[in-house]
């Protein structure tokens, strides 16, 4: 049975957090989330994910980021009906960056201000990536995590100009937030292309703020990841990054590969429907007047010329069939682009990364403890030290796992707690 939009099950299955961090008076950040309705969409338009930072004083940032999320997947959607997507992507990503500086020209008050922007698109020929600045694009399959953006910042560029190692940047005082290339600024921006990704069932992207990034370690993120579901994943992630300072806006999207799928019913990627070809109807008349020709020439005894009739209808014919096998093949996948993955992990549970939940966990408990009398105590203490007994017995799976969901809860019985004192309405 078809799908159409009553019984669509979508194939990528997408959920984001963004938070305003420990610090900041206001979230600059901003994300978009723009899913197929049916199998038609998508097949010619995928999934459309973009996580965007902004910077720039007064509000400036936040209208950056929140101008890119909203007018890349417009210039999308109009661009993608002509263009190859990987090429309407582009496009978009420059549209979007000449209105960003054209709003910042015209308004002092938004003078210089920028974003970064990421976006992934997800569809049958595979995910593709557009890129600029320093939010970051991941894949995990498996137990295999990759980055697949590069860091368009100070330190990266100066490691792949060779000029510091890892090691150097650990240990030096090197700026690690100045970014080299933002949207906005300029009216023309060099924007990177990565891809296409073939897509698996069960792939997982995720895609952040450097909010993220710079407080969790790549290997966290991905256990994290590959341990929860997304929902919860995206939670988890937010709440350890605040627990660890959170001196950024943070946000997190994840977009999970959910069932297989394929191009179907005609539809060319990145255009319009084509239909099916049927054999071209010029070799079908030459190959037809060729084998009149040549059973008439038999009948006068034009043996020869019988001959040369038929062979020229059979080539006639072989040709109009290969002309029309070629035509009614699939869409061919777009041109790689990139060299991503530019790092990559195997993310295994650790102990150490256990240790360090189960600390963030029982610190924050205990604030709850010293300040509320949620009736969610008991339960939460009982959970605590059944994730303690998995953290002795070695099972740093189930242990971080426990811990990780542990969090997001602490973190929200925290949170409740906090907005009931601002309300004066404490009454357990």
């Amino acid at each position: 049975m078809s799908e159409t939009p009553a019984n669509w099950s979508p194939v990528v299955f997408a959920v984001a957090c963004s938070d305003i961090g420990m610090r900041r008076a206001n979230n600059q950040d901003s994300y978009a989330i723009v899913g197929a309705g049916d199998a038609d969409q998508w097949q010619r338009s995928g999934d459309l994910l973009i996580v965007a930072d902004g910077m720039g004083a007064h509000a400036a940032g936040e209208l950056a980021s929140r101008l890119s999320v909203e007018l890349i997947p417009h210039h999308f959607s109009k661009l993608n009906t002509k263009l190859e997507p990987s090429e309407a992507l582009l496009r978009a990503f420059e549209e979007t960056n000449r209105e960003i500086n054209r709003r910042g020209t015209v308004n002092p008050e938004f003078r210089s201000m920028g974003t970064t922007t990421s976006a992934i698109l997800l569809m049958p020929i595979g995910g593709v990536i557009a890129h600029v600045g320093d939010s970051r694009v991941y894949r995990l399959r498996g137990q295999t995590f990759e980055q697949l953006t590069f860091d368009h910042s100070l330190v990266w560029e100066m490691q792949q100009a060779g000029e510091v190692s890892e090691e150097m940047i650990r240990n030096s005082s090197i700026p690690k937030n100045v970014i080299t290339r933002s949207m906005g600024p300029s009216p023309s921006v060099m924007v990177d292309l990565e891809g296409p990704f073939p897509l698996q069932k069960g792939d997982r992207f995720l895609l952040c703020s450097d909010g993220l990034s710079g407080q969790l370690a790549d290997e966290e993120i991905g256990s994290i990841l590959g341990l929860l579901d997304p929902s919860t994943a995206v939670k988890a992630l937010v709440d350890l990054a605040n627990f660890r300072g959170g001196p950024d806006n943070i946000t997190v999207v994840i977009g999970e590969v959910q069932r297989d799928f394929g191009v179907t019913s005609g539809a060319a990627i990145g255009g319009p429907t084509r239909g099916v070809s049927g054999f071209p109807m010029a070799f079908g008349l030459i190959a037809a007047i060729g084998f009149l020709a040549a059973l008439f020439l038999a009948l006068v005894q034009q043996t020869p010329l019988a001959i040369l009739a038929a062979a020229a209808a059979l080539i006639a014919l072989v040709t109009g069939w290969i002309k029309a096998a070629v035509s009614n093949q699939s869409p061919a996948p777009e041109k790689g682009f990139g060299k991503a993955p530019y790092r990559k992990y195997t993310c295994r549970p650790s102990a150490g990364f256990a240790s360090q939940l189960k600390v963030a966990v029982e610190e924050l408990y205990g604030w709850l403890q010293d300040n509320s009398k949620s009736p969610q105590l008991r339960v939460l203490s009982e959970r605590i030290q059944a994730a303690n007994r998995e953290l002795l017995a070695k099972d740093f799976k189930a242990a971080t796992a426990s811990f990780a969901k542990l969090l997001v809860e602490v973190m929200q019985e925290i949170r409740q707690c906090r907005k009931e004192d601002e309300e004066g309405q404490v009454d357990y």
